[in-house]
């Protein structure tokens, strides 16, 4: 009876164990933002920017990874920016996010993608593979819009990030960084520490 006992304490305690270090299915909730830029890189227009912020959610510092999509939904640029608590870090829709893409064809409108990760240190890597995902990463952008040039600023959307779309943007992001020879790799602006 004690030996059926211990085996069976065992057995729950590494069930319990195997899910806890299963990481879930679906990452937790306010993990990916999504937002828009339009009329970047014409003449005239003033420049769109990107504002983030860590609200100290994760408890710590975030990595933002940054995805920059083109009129026909292919990565163009990708990046990753650290953000401490409460820091904040402007980046420029001209300069930072369309200047430097794959193709070489410099962008006017496109998609933006924000996935908050837990950071590790100060350096963030290129967002290549799946690592510890938390929601936490806060967005606003400015959109230029058409016509006489008016500038709006909006908070980015909240989106659910699947396991399926978080290993497609790492993978694509992972391509860049294996082919583009530098190319396609955004830049972070300032703030947060950065001169």
């Amino acid at each position: 009876m004690c030996r059926s006992t211990v085996i069976a304490i065992c057995t729950f305690a590494l069930a319990v164990s195997a899910f806890a270090a299963t990481p879930p299915a679906t990452p937790p909730a306010d993990t990916l933002k999504v937002d828009y830029f339009s009329n970047a890189n014409t003449a005239l227009a003033p420049d769109g920017t990107l504002r983030l912020t860590n609200p100290g959610s994760a408890g710590g510092g975030v990595c933002a990874d940054v995805y920059v999509f083109d009129v026909n939904q292919e990565l163009s640029e990708c990046c990753s920016c650290y953000l401490s608590p409460d820091g904040l870090r402007t980046l420029s829709v001209n300069v930072d996010l369309t200047n430097n893409p794959l193709t070489g064809h410099v962008l006017t409108t496109g998609v933006i993608k924000l996935v908050s990760n837990v950071a590790t240190s100060t350096v963030c890597p290129l967002p290549t593979k799946i690592v510890s995902i938390f929601g936490g990463v806060r967005a606003w952008t400015t959109h230029i819009q058409n016509g006489s040039f008016v500038e709006t600023e909006g908070a980015s959307q909240d989106a659910t990030l699947s396991s399926a779309e978080d290993s497609r943007l790492n993978s694509e992001c992972s391509g860049i960084s294996i082919s583009g020879s530098g190319s396609g790799v955004c830049t972070c602006g300032t703030g947060d520490g950065t001169l």
